[in-house]
């Protein structure tokens, strides 16, 4: 396999390209524009393999998508690359819609013209792959589970965004006959993460000693789906998933942000143990707009179907996380000093 994987320097693509480095013969190409959230450090232990190397290109530039195909002749697409935060899509919804929507249209056409031009066995075994979420569903009340024929009732810009950029591509594989597959996952954690999220945002404050915000009262339930667990159900997908289908990709793994702040607060607590409660940092700040409630995901096709079972619960992970967070102050610390300082994103302007 010759995969171009865009989206590589980022939290899941990296996760992504380390799987595919080390557990396959894969040669992979990792194409990221590198905005605020790309990171190669992430991508260190496998920067010197001969079947790795690294494009700085940009999605939305379709010229260089084309060129990019051209030249590298790929037998395979994981296309990740996404503005994916929730908040800065608030404020700032603009790339949003350029990178998700046109960034995804021109990987599809670059992609359809590439595959035309293939012949017999290269052409049968050409696969697009296109990574999205869950929030692409809305929210759930207190029962029930997200699947694949949920319809789809996006809240946010970012979401909303990322709906447009799945039915494009359930588009092209209908009218064009491009062989795609999509996939939808849960709310990711574990290493390597932007600080700007939820999990490793309450580690470093935990630690730091800062105030932990919680939006609204803390009972917005997410399913958390660790990121090694996920880049192996991408593998999956990837290369044994039914052309023209999706997948959703779950943890099995429902808390509430009130939980998963309380779990951070006692493991820093024991870390540190400095006779001090992090649960008394924790602040209540007025909800984000459009917050879901609850996202939850019924992962039984993709495990019945494909063989995936995730290794990681909930307890096992969230440990491994915020032991690595307190461990690797080299890979966070610049991005905490230069970045992104933890300051609260997406208020909305009321002028």
């Amino acid at each position: 396999m010759k995969i171009i994987v865009t989206g590589g320097a980022g939290f899941i693509g990296s996760a992504v390209i380390r799987h595919l480095i080390n557990k396959t013969d894969a040669e992979v190409v990792n194409v990221d524009k590198l905005t605020y959230a790309a990171n190669l450090d992430s991508l260190a232990m496998v920067a010197d393999n001969p079947r790795y190397r690294f494009e700085q290109l940009d999605i939305c530039d379709a010229e260089a998508m084309e060129k990019l195909f051209a030249e590298v002749q790929p037998t395979h697409v994981m296309h990740l690359a996404a503005e994916s935060h929730v908040d800065r899509s608030i404020s700032g919804s603009r790339a949003f819609i350029e990178t998700n929507i046109l960034g995804t249209y021109n990987m599809l056409e670059a992609a359809r013209g590439h595959w035309m031009s293939l012949e017999g066995d290269a052409k049968d075994a050409f696969r697009f792959h296109h990574i999205s979420t869950d929030e692409v569903y809305g929210s759930l009340g207190d029962e029930g589970l997200f699947h694949e024929t949920t319809a789809y009732d996006p809240s946010s810009p970012y979401s909303s965004s990322k709906a447009a950029s799945d039915h494009l591509v359930m588009a092209w594989h209908r009218t064009y006959g491009l062989p795609v597959v999509l996939s939808n996952c849960s709310n990711n954690y574990g290493p390597y993460q932007f600080p700007e999220k939820l999990i490793p945002l309450m580690i470093l404050n935990a630690k730091d000693g800062k105030d932990l915000p919680v939006y609204g009262d803390g009972s917005n339930i997410r399913d958390w789906l660790h990121v090694d667990d996920h880049a192996n159900a991408l593998v999956m997908v990837l290369t044994k998933g039914q052309l023209g289908e999706k997948y959703n990709v779950g943890g099995r793994n429902e808390r509430t942000n009130l939980q998963v702040v309380h779990t951070i607060c006692d493991a820093v607590d024991a870390h540190v143990n400095d006779g001090k409660s992090r649960r008394d940092q924790i602040t209540y700040v007025t909800d984000r707009p459009g917050h879901d409630q609850r996202y939850a995901i019924d992962a039984t096709k993709l495990e019945d179907e494909l063989g995936w079972k995730a290794e990681f619960n909930f307890d096992t992970g969230i440990a491994q996380t915020i032991d690595w967070y307190l461990n690797n102050e080299d890979w966070w610390g610049p991005l905490r000093a230069k970045v992104y300082d933890g300051k609260r994103l997406g208020l909305v302007d009321k002028k």
